[in-house]
């Protein structure tokens, strides 16, 4: 029995982190397509609320055949899928973007970043769940790869009003973990995402109506390094690979790995990112970056060794008595 679990329990953490790398890589796509679209005239909004809309319906036909007959699921964690709409979805971007005006691109991703350091620190006061040495050491040098790999050459000035935007974005990324582990496990990841995201993209939209955010698209054909496609390829790329791909998979790595180690292995997002802006965008990653990455790695591993812990899963995680 004992080792048929400890089977069931590795079994468990390779596929969550297969899910979560896959979530992470998805998601370090979307800024080099994104940069594509700015650049041909599209407005950062606009992006992101076509790539959220285009996931919502991709993923909304296999939510419909999740929930046929089952219809009693929405009303159950209908405050579930508002949150993660409102909060993990449409408040992250909207405060990243109100960041953004006020401050350097870099430091308000590095801001936003720290939101695995507030996962730490709800679980700790909220559950108790006291986080081990391996747990603040890899943290330590994640955080330090993270300002390796993010870059600050543009130099660390920021208003307070920025800083505080940055800070609702790190709150609303640690809210998509936390969100994203909850539910009683008769709630389908996919029909969760669907939801989040189609409630994110319409408040994304009223965002826009009322002037918070700007909204502009082009049909301009759109130029990557070494290939130049119609705008609609991008788009289609961005709302099937980098949102419901990246969503699906990141609420599946999330309930199988907890929302701890689920948010350090999601610091590849910005590995990938790098990876991608150098074959898409022809912009070739530094090497302290490169140190940076490896920095990152490390502190994932690190931070894996401690939520391999029986005792150290989230509560969301924990299998129900039986």
């Amino acid at each position: 029995m004992a080792t048929m679990t400890h089977d069931n329990t590795a079994q468990r953490l390779r596929v969550g982190l297969l899910c979560a790398v896959v979530s992470a890589s998805s998601f370090g796509l979307s800024g080099s397509l994104a940069r594509g679209l700015m650049n041909a005239g599209w407005s950062s909004a606009s992006v992101v609320v076509v790539r959220v809309l285009v996931a919502a319906a991709v993923l909304a036909p296999i939510a419909v055949a999740q929930l046929w007959g089952a219809w009693d699921l929405l009303r159950r964690n209908a405050s579930l899928i508002t949150a993660y709409g409102l909060f993990a979805v449409a408040g992250t971007q909207l405060a990243y973007f109100n960041a953004v005006a006020h401050m350097q691109v870099g430091v308000a991703l590095l801001i936003e970043y720290t939101a695995p350091v507030a996962v730490v620190g709800w679980l700790w006061l909220r559950h108790r769940q006291r986080p081990g040495t391996a747990t603040v050491l890899g943290a330590a040098l994640g955080m330090t790869g993270l300002i390796l790999v993010i870059d600050l050459h543009s130099g660390l000035a920021a208003s307070g009003v920025g800083i505080a935007w940055a800070l609702a974005a790190m709150i609303g990324a640690a809210a998509y973990f936390l969100l994203s582990a909850q539910g009683d496990g008769t709630l389908p990841g996919t029909v969760l995402a669907a939801g989040g995201l189609l409630l994110g993209g319409l408040a994304l939209l009223a965002a826009g109506a009322i002037g918070i955010v700007p909204l502009r698209a082009t049909t301009n054909p759109v130029a990557f390094q070494h290939i130049t496609v119609s705008w609609w390829l991008p788009v289609l790329a961005l709302g099937t690979i980098t949102a419901a791909l990246a969503y699906v998979s990141g609420i599946a790595a999330t309930r199988l790995l907890g929302s701890r180690l689920a948010s350090f292995v999601a610091l590849f997002e910005v590995l990938a990112a790098l990876a991608f802006a150098w074959v898409l965008l022809g912009e070739s990653p530094r090497p302290f970056q490169l140190l940076g990455g490896a920095l990152i790695l490390i502190g994932v591993i690190t931070v894996r060794r401690d939520e391999t812990t029986p005792d150290q899963a989230d509560p969301a995680t924990r299998p129900s008595p039986a």
